[in-house]
């Protein structure tokens, strides 16, 4: 029955949020053929842009470092002011922030990252295991 229910169940849309090309274009591959929708950002300010305009994005995934106005700790936190429903998860492979230091209910991993368990943990914040 839970197959049949997932099968039914809309693709989760995911914004993929990395200053380096080949990672970004990377993850995105790999949840497209896990069966999620990927948009793609290289920086905080195009992704603030793209959640202004869409409605459908349930999983913001961000690197920590990145150019631009913000980096991905700041976005991470206005998402959790503007958009406290959707999920977030954040990487780096420069620094290991703390839970507390975290804002929010945002989830970390370390890079190198399982492509697989970054999959399965976004499946199950839409199911609302976090």
């Amino acid at each position: 029955m839970q197959d049949l229910k997932e099968a039914i169940s809309p693709p989760i849309t995911v914004l993929i949020v990395e200053d380096e090309a080949f990672i970004r274009m990377d993850v995105a591959d790999y949840l497209s053929d896990d069966q999620f929708v990927t948009i793609e950002a290289a920086n905080a300010d195009e992704a603030i842009s793209i959640l202004e305009h869409r409605e459908d994005i349930e999983v913001v995934f961000t690197d920590v470092n990145m150019p631009g106005s913000i980096d991905g700790m700041e976005l991470a936190g206005l998402i959790r002011q503007r958009w406290p429903s959707m999920s977030v998860v954040m990487t780096s492979g420069m620094v290991r922030p703390s839970q507390s230091a975290l804002p929010g209910s945002v989830k970390f991993f370390e890079k190198p990252y399982d492509l697989s368990e970054l999959s399965v943990w976004m499946r199950n914040a839409r199911q609302g295991v976090k």
